[in-house]
């Protein structure tokens, strides 16, 4: 994360020792770790919050694609004026064969 070698670990740790002193140096390094805890926290808040947005985006994009898709299909698949099924053959279709008649003549 940081790009620390070893060599410059060993540099910080002498220097914290003799900056904080060896008694005080576990009370710091506590402190630290509640720091680090607390900043992985809030980054991952953070990018979790973002991957949200991008997948909501993304979502928003497809729907749209798709709604601008349909229209264009359904007139695609329209036919001309007196072309196609009628409506009255669409609802005979399963019925039986006296009433489907009673449909195409009104009755």
């Amino acid at each position: 994360m940081f790009d620390i070698d070893a060599s410059e670990f060993l540099v910080i740790a002498v220097v914290a020792v003799v900056a904080i002193g060896p008694k005080d140096l576990p009370r710091a390094f506590r402190t630290a770790g509640r720091w680090i805890g607390t900043m992985r926290r809030v980054s991952g808040h953070f990018r979790a919050g973002v991957e949200t947005m991008i997948r909501d985006a993304e979502l928003h994009e497809q729907m749209e694609r798709s709604e601008a898709a349909a229209p264009a299909a359904d007139h695609a698949s329209l036919k001309p004026e007196g072309e196609g099924v009628k409506p009255a053959e669409v609802a005979g279709a399963g019925t039986q064969p006296s009433v489907a008649r009673e449909i195409h003549h009104g009755a």
